[in-house]
């Protein structure tokens, strides 16, 4: 029996939380999040140096547009198997088997550039393979932490991990600067400029590997360990999601997010090079700097997220920085010095934790661990669909009418939707039925989706 929740969320009368904790939860955190940190420090190189290699020599909405969708696209993809896999295989193997593939695609592809071919579609077609990796990888990361962390401890290491990765975006692009324009002056500004990066890459994910290696993770058994087909599984996670009003909900707020936000927002680094123009060696520190500034506010604010927000309402953040973003989306595109438009990306970096962490605890602590693979894949799936349809359309609109124009554009309309998810009905029973579920979590964490379902029920009838 639970009481009513206090102001802060927790409830007044809660038990105390008897679930025992994951043997050696501390340590396999520890590994975990170095492997994956020393994983994502090679792909951010390569993430970082492509774009600029893009962005600088086409200088074309339409290229960033197709980069887009060769990026996101095959990632929605194979997210709707991956899913699948997160819950019926290991998810370690599945997370040590994406890297290593990805891996190999991108030694391939600096082998070939090797012998001097370096047409773009072969980018495009390694962008294509990178992102299907990440199809398998995302699903199995994130239903693999709540595996190993206590669910007390969800939302801080959610924000540490948040804070390392904001932290590797704060080196990675400086290192990927250095490290372009040393190349670039040595290839005359070619392709070629981009091997040194790929070998870089591959390096890092051998040693994230081997790290993740050491973990033990055991497969996650069903409940009453019926076995079932993977297009079964497959319905059974689509109907889950369509009857689950409250992750129903959310995945819209990520598209909208998505599509309205982070796909203009992409758009910023070319925005840099038109408007504030300086030349192409001016240009890469200008794009590492603005990059920079992104990655410091992320750091800052992953920090204040896992320090002085961990036990605040994760709806009130989610909304709350769901508005900042279209605000800020503005700012952008009033920005009419240089310097303040450095600021303003370092708030929307700032912003980003205070919505990406509480969103996924709130799935962690909500969904069933044996469907959290399937709810994940499909969170993928709408992150890596919204992208590049919000680029598809976005991206060609870049070379006729101005950036700043469709930046001002998309925070309005950032506004208008998320406050429509909001404030209407259907909105407001999910936002009710995940602060019961918050309450109930404090107390019991392994009632929490069952908390979600009773109340949704409760609220239908």
């Amino acid at each position: 029996m639970t009481g009513a929740p206090n102001d802060d969320g927790t409830d007044a009368a809660a038990p105390v939380d008897e679930t025992p904790d994951p043997p050696h939860w501390l340590r396999n955190v520890i590994l975990f999040l170095s492997g994956q940190t020393v994983t994502l420090f090679g792909s951010m190189l390569v993430q970082y140096a492509v774009f600029w290699y893009l962005t600088i020599t086409y200088q074309s909405g339409l290229v960033m547009a197709l980069a887009a969708v060769f990026g996101f696209l095959p990632q929605a993809v194979v997210s709707i198997f991956g899913g699948v896999w997160a819950d019926r295989h290991n998810r370690k193997y599945l997370i040590m088997g994406a890297d290593a593939a990805i891996a190999l695609t991108t030694l391939a592809l600096a082998l070939i550039m090797m012998t001097g071919y370096d047409a773009v579609w072969l980018i495009f077609a390694t962008m294509a393979i990178r992102s299907a990796g990440a199809g398998i990888q995302m699903p199995a990361v994130s239903a693999l932490i709540p595996q190993i962390v206590p669910t007390r401890n969800l939302i801080r290491v959610n924000g540490i991990n948040g804070s390392i990765q904001s932290a590797m975006m704060l080196l990675a692009p400086a290192a990927a600067g250095g490290l372009y324009a040393w190349a670039s002056a040595a290839s005359d500004g070619t392709a070629a400029s981009l091997i040194p990066i790929f070998f870089i890459d591959v390096v890092t994910a051998v040693i994230g590997v081997g790290i993740v290696a050491l973990i033990p993770v055991a497969t996650i058994r069903r409940a009453g360990d019926v076995e079932t087909g993977y297009f079964a599984d497959l319905v059974d996670g689509v109907r889950y999601i369509v009857h689950h009003a409250f992750v129903r909900w959310l995945l819209v707020l990520f598209a909208i997010i998505f599509l309205l936000t982070v796909a203009p927002s992409n758009l910023t680094p070319l925005m840099l090079v038109r408007t504030f123009p300086a030349g192409e060696a001016q240009d890469v520190v200008n794009l590492a700097v603005l990059e920079i500034a992104f990655s410091v506010g992320m750091m800052l604010g992953g920090i204040l997220v896992a320090s002085f927000f961990a036990k605040r309402s994760r709806i009130g953040l989610i909304v709350i920085s769901s508005l900042i973003f279209g605000a800020l989306s503005i700012g952008l595109g009033l920005s009419s010095n240089i310097w303040v438009f450095f600021g303003f990306m370092f708030l929307v970096g700032l912003a980003v934790p205070f919505f990406s962490t509480p969103s996924m605890t709130l799935l962690q602590e909500t969904v069933e661990p044996e469907r959290q693979g399937r709810v994940f894949g499909f969170v993928g799936i709408v992150m890596a669909v919204a992208m590049p349809i919000g680029m598809v359309v976005f991206g060609p609109l870049a070379d006729v009418v101005s950036i700043e124009v469709l930046l001002i554009a998309a925070g309005v309309l950032t506004f208008v939707v998320v406050g429509l998810a909001v404030w209407l009905p259907a909105g407001q029973r999910a936002i009710t039925a995940a602060r019961r579920a918050a309450a109930v979590g404090e107390a019991n964490p392994a009632a929490a989706p069952a908390a979600v379902e009773a109340e949704m029920h409760t609220k239908d009838s």
